[in-house]
């Protein structure tokens, strides 16, 4: 059985490009028909009531179950709202900003990684990662587990300068030990795709733990340099795992990368020495 989900990140609604994003996003969602379709924060560019509700709007129109969590844009820009109103508007939307979403296939989990007082960097308390454990126990049995948040775990090639969540190893390890199979971000408009394996030492024993950075759908500034414009769709097979990343040219989408990932504790192929 294949099960497919569309990742979108990095919208920025209200940054002025707003019919581009709309006019793209919905051929992927005719081609792929996804269970589920996941937006990994800066859905507005500053945070405000209408950007939110047209993002809101956008995603919806869909008419499939959408998860969506805040970034560092959908806050207010100025103070003090940046402060004493930080997440309101973002949950007149969705009512939460750690949302789950669960069915016979899939269980989802979104955690808020946004600090008011980091414009660009963001964190996950030690009291998200154990709320984390908990929600991740309730998945229903053999369910592929996905957890989202906003900033990024694993880096991209030209991004350097945005820093990643804060305390990166020890957020890994934790959604790592709580059963998480996929773990997604956004933040940096470029696309990462990392197999823990990758970039830990392998015993051979561990589960597989594949970390997804989307590039970014919206392009508020169009002249800078690498920032790549597209999505990602995840193809859940019950040995693998297919990311298949997806590039708008202004016209059409090109494929531009395909990836695939065991599930579980085996690789994909052994080589006995």
């Amino acid at each position: 059985m294949l099960t497919r989900v569309l990742h979108l990140s990095d919208l920025h609604f209200g940054a002025g490009d707003d019919q581009a994003i709309e006019r793209g996003a919905a051929v992927l969602i005719e081609l792929f028909e996804p269970e589920l379709v996941i937006a990994s924060g800066d859905l507005s560019h500053r945070g405000r009531e209408d950007q939110l509700a047209n993002a809101s709007r956008f995603l919806r129109s869909f008419g499939l179950p959408v998860l969506a969590i805040p970034g560092n844009h959908d806050i207010p820009h100025s103070f003090p709202g940046r402060f004493t109103r930080s997440f309101v508007e973002f949950e007149r939307q969705w009512d939460t900003t750690e949302p789950t979403y669960s069915s016979p296939t899939l269980h989802v989990i979104g955690l808020n990684s946004v600090r008011p007082w980091r414009h660009q960097s963001g964190g996950i308390r030690g009291s998200q990662l154990a709320r984390a454990d908990e929600r991740l126990r309730e998945a229903p049995p053999g369910a592929f587990q996905i957890v989202v948040l906003h900033h990024h775990l694993v880096g991209a090639p030209w991004r350097s300068r945005k820093k990643p969540v804060a305390r990166r190893n020890h957020v890994l390890a934790g959604l790592v030990a709580a059963g998480a199979d996929l773990i997604l971000a956004g933040h940096i408009h470029q696309a990462a795709v990392s197999e823990r394996r990758e970039f830990e030492i392998s015993r051979g024993d561990e589960p597989s733990v594949v970390v997804s950075v989307a590039p970014g759908l919206g392009q508020p500034r169009p002249k800078r340099q690498g920032e790549a414009r597209g999505v990602h769709v995840y193809e859940i097979e019950h040995a693998c795992l297919r990311v298949r990343t997806f590039v708008w040219r202004d016209t059409d989408w090109g494929l531009t990368a395909e990836r695939e990932f065991p599930r579980g504790r085996e690789p994909l192929e052994s080589e006995p020495v």
